[in-house]
């Protein structure tokens, strides 16, 4: 019994590219994006940090209905300049504002959160969360209290 002759040379041609494939791809770290890896310390980077006096404001009682503002104090003490790409409340009664420019070092910005307690009642715990350049890339802001219902006549 004779194998067919294109079974024979499709099989020599799976064993020589096999073969070629595995020879010409070496691991390398070229595709490497993130400023710390294993060929540096975390001392050589320059990055920015953050640093906050408070990151939770409990705004006590409030009639709902009624808004309350709180400005947030951060500062970068870091060694790069900070970005914060994005502030995300954690529904639409808490609004953040935050800078859009890249934060120097050793500079301090307002974040201004505002919460809008329509339609609020009982005990609140919103977030707002901080998307940044720094390491670690997040930074969750707290904002707490008790809505208080009218009672109606």
């Amino acid at each position: 019994m004779k194998i067919p002759q294109f079974i024979l040379v499709l099989i020599f041609s799976v064993a020589i590219s096999c073969h070629s494939a595995s020879e010409d791809k070496a691991i390398t770290t070229d595709l490497v994006s993130s400023p710390l890896t294993a060929n540096q310390s975390a001392e050589k980077v320059l990055t920015p940090k953050i640093q906050m006096d408070e990151d939770s404001f409990d705004f006590g009682e409030m009639q709902q209905g009624e808004s309350v503002t709180h400005d947030f104090v951060l500062k970068n003490i870091g060694d790069a300049n900070l970005i914060i790409s994005t502030a995300k409340g954690s529904c639409g009664c808490t609004v953040p504002e935050w800078p859009k420019e890249p934060i120097a070092k050793a500079e301090e910005v307002i974040i201004k959160v505002t919460f809008n307690s329509a339609g609020k009642s009982g005990k609140q715990n919103k977030t707002v969360t901080l998307v940044t350049n720094a390491i670690p890339n997040t930074k969750v802001i707290t904002i707490t209290g008790n809505v208080i219902v009218p009672k109606k006549e």
